[in-house]
C-alpha cells in the first residue's frame, strides 16, 4: 500500500505540480483538440498551431492570475 501511495503522490506532483491552473489548462486544450480530431476537423494541419496558441494563452492567463493575487511590495 505504501508503494501505491508513493506512486500516486509522484504522479500528482508531476502532473499538477505547483499550479493546478496550468494542469487544468493543458487538459482542457488537449480535450478540445481531441474533440476536433474525433469530429474530422478538415484543416488538421492548422490544429497544432491553434492548440499551441491556446495553450500559451492559458499559461499567460494563469500567470496573470497569480501575479495579480500576489502584488509586488
Amino acid at each position: 500500500m505504501k508503494f501505491l501511495k508513493g506512486f500516486a503522490q509522484f504522479w500528482y506532483d508531476f502532473i499538477i505540480g505547483d499550479d493546478w491552473k496550468i494542469a487544468a489548462a493543458v487538459v482542457s486544450v488537449l480535450a478540445v483538440g481531441a474533440g476536433f480530431v474525433m469530429n474530422g476537423f478538415e484543416h488538421s494541419q492548422l490544429l497544432p498551431p491553434i492548440l499551441a496558441v491556446a495553450l500559451g494563452a492559458a499559461f499567460v492567463i494563469a500567470l496573470a492570475i497569480d501575479i495579480k493575487r500576489h502584488p509586488k511590495n
